[in-house]
């Protein structure tokens, strides 16, 4: 049977491969079972049938190991274990012990013998389980590997890759400026080579997550909201191209952490409903954060009941990997503030204050300043000294970073301070300062709040 369907259908073998892997293993031809069960995994991925794959994927390696180990049938294996880490990350999470064992044992097998550039696929598989576990200095060590591997090989689309991938190990150290130039390099050899499908190697494509990555992670704190969005939008019009639903809710909760700080509630619960439902239907995981942020977007709109529960449930849900849940702790924190839970809300930020010691990761750290003074506040009025150094400490932390949008959110709150310790000339001083830097998104809600309070101070 199989040899007829290849015979009478060579020209569309493709669409027969799962037939074919069938009747191969049923024959006991188990080379040819496994050439069809990896083809039928691939088609499984470009439909985004990840679960589908993963059945395929786990097939081929059973069979693989009744046949003798030649180089071939190394090769073999470390194609399956890197198509089997593609397929394990949206279902299972980039956290997951599976997709830790699939990559760690590629890279075993790449030693082997295996061309230089088939063990990249392998590093950049387990540089997204470290970064997304809070793993900073294995995070690091892999991202430079990658770098270095794609620069010997002189293969412009891995080149570009590594880009992103020190694009991302930057960003969450608070190295918004250099972060961002490496995401620039990586979308310009990605455009530039005509917008090659990466999916089999990343499990996503690059122009969509490069887009989204770099409007929220690096332009937004550098203090350009407006070119944040346009870029965060272009990300979201390419995965809506491309028609993979993957693609398309990383895109949205990109957009939606982008909307979030901007301070847009509305957009932020639309984006976060969007990737949730996408998420829910296709079985992915690793999407906690969309319930945060929808969490976030409740309480903001005065829906505390569910906003906090919303918020505990999406950080329980990520609960395995470190680098999420030091981005949304931030928010808890802001919700028990908004809502005067102070206590809940200090406890909540010695929690973050604890992780971002432990893991090193400081994008949200001078937020993290900033809201520790607005609770001390709330706290107790008495707290104005210890408020006031917790608003310098948020400034220098941004400023050493750059990160202009983090500054002028803490310089607002220190000179809405400042006048109640007898010092108001330097309050208006320095909020001026931070805010006649700013060229663009002058409608946004952080850069309205310092020109409705530049306006008061002035008075």
């Amino acid at each position: 049977m199989a040899q007829a369907i290849e015979e009478l259908f060579q020209l569309q073998l493709n669409e027969y491969s799962t037939d074919l892997a069938y009747h191969y293993s049923r024959s006991g031809n188990a080379e040819k079972a496994v050439k069809y069960l990896q083809l039928a995994g691939q088609q499984a991925i470009q439909r985004s049938a990840h679960s589908e794959a993963i059945t395929h994927f786990n097939a081929a390696l059973d069979l693989l190991k009744t046949l003798p180990e030649t180089a071939e049938r190394v090769q073999q294996e470390l194609g399956l274990e890197i198509a089997l880490g593609t397929a394990l990350t949206p279902i299972k999470g980039a956290a997951a012990p599976e997709v830790e064992t699939a990559y760690t044992r590629a890279r075993q097998l790449s030693h082997k013998g295996a061309e230089t550039a088939e063990l990249f696929p392998a590093l950049w598989g387990l540089f997204l389980v470290c970064l997304m576990r809070g793993n900073r200095k294995a995070a690091e060590e892999l991202a430079e590997q990658l770098f270095t591997l794609a620069q010997r090989v002189d293969d412009p689309i891995l080149v570009a890759i590594a880009h992103y991938v020190l694009a991302n190990n930057l960003s969450v150290t608070g190295e918004f400026a250099p972060a961002c130039h490496h995401f620039e390099q990586s979308l310009t050899l990605y455009e530039t080579h005509g917008r090659p499908s990466v999916v089999f190697l990343m499990g996503e494509e690059l122009g969509v997550v490069c887009r989204g990555f770099m409007a929220w992670e690096t332009l937004w704190p550098l203090g350009y909201p407006e070119r944040a969005l346009r870029t965060s939008e272009e990300g979201l019009h390419l995965a809506r191209e491309l028609r993979s639903p993957y693609d398309l809710a990383l895109a949205l909760l990109s957009a939606a952490i982008l909307h979030q700080l901007r301070r847009e509630p509305e957009l932020t619960r639309e984006r976060a409903e969007a990737a949730i439902a996408i998420a829910t239907e296709q079985g992915f995981s690793g999407f906690g954060t969309a319930s945060v942020l929808l969490g976030w977007a409740l309480v903001a709109q005065n829906q505390s009941k569910d906003g906090i529960p919303q918020i505990l449930q999406g950080i329980e849900a990520n609960s395995g990997a470190g680098y999420t849940v030091d981005y949304q702790l931030p928010l808890l924190v802001e919700a028990y503030c908004k809502t005067g839970q102070t206590e809940a809300g200090l406890r909540a930020l010695n929690e973050a204050e604890n992780l971002l010691n432990k893991t090193g990761i400081r994008c949200y750290e001078a937020e993290l300043y900033r809201l520790k003074g607005e609770l001390l506040l709330k706290q107790n009025a008495i707290n104005v000294a210890q408020a006031e150094n917790c608003f310098r400490q948020a400034i220098e932390v941004a400023w050493k970073q750059s990160a202009r949008s983090w500054e002028l959110r803490a310089t607002t709150s220190l000179a809405r301070l400042l006048p109640l310790r007898g010092r108001r000339d330097e309050g208006r001083t320095m909020l001026t300062n931070i805010y006649s830097w700013f060229t663009e998104g002058f409608d946004t809600a952080d850069l309205k709040d310092a020109k409705a309070l530049l306006d008061e101070l002035n008075e």
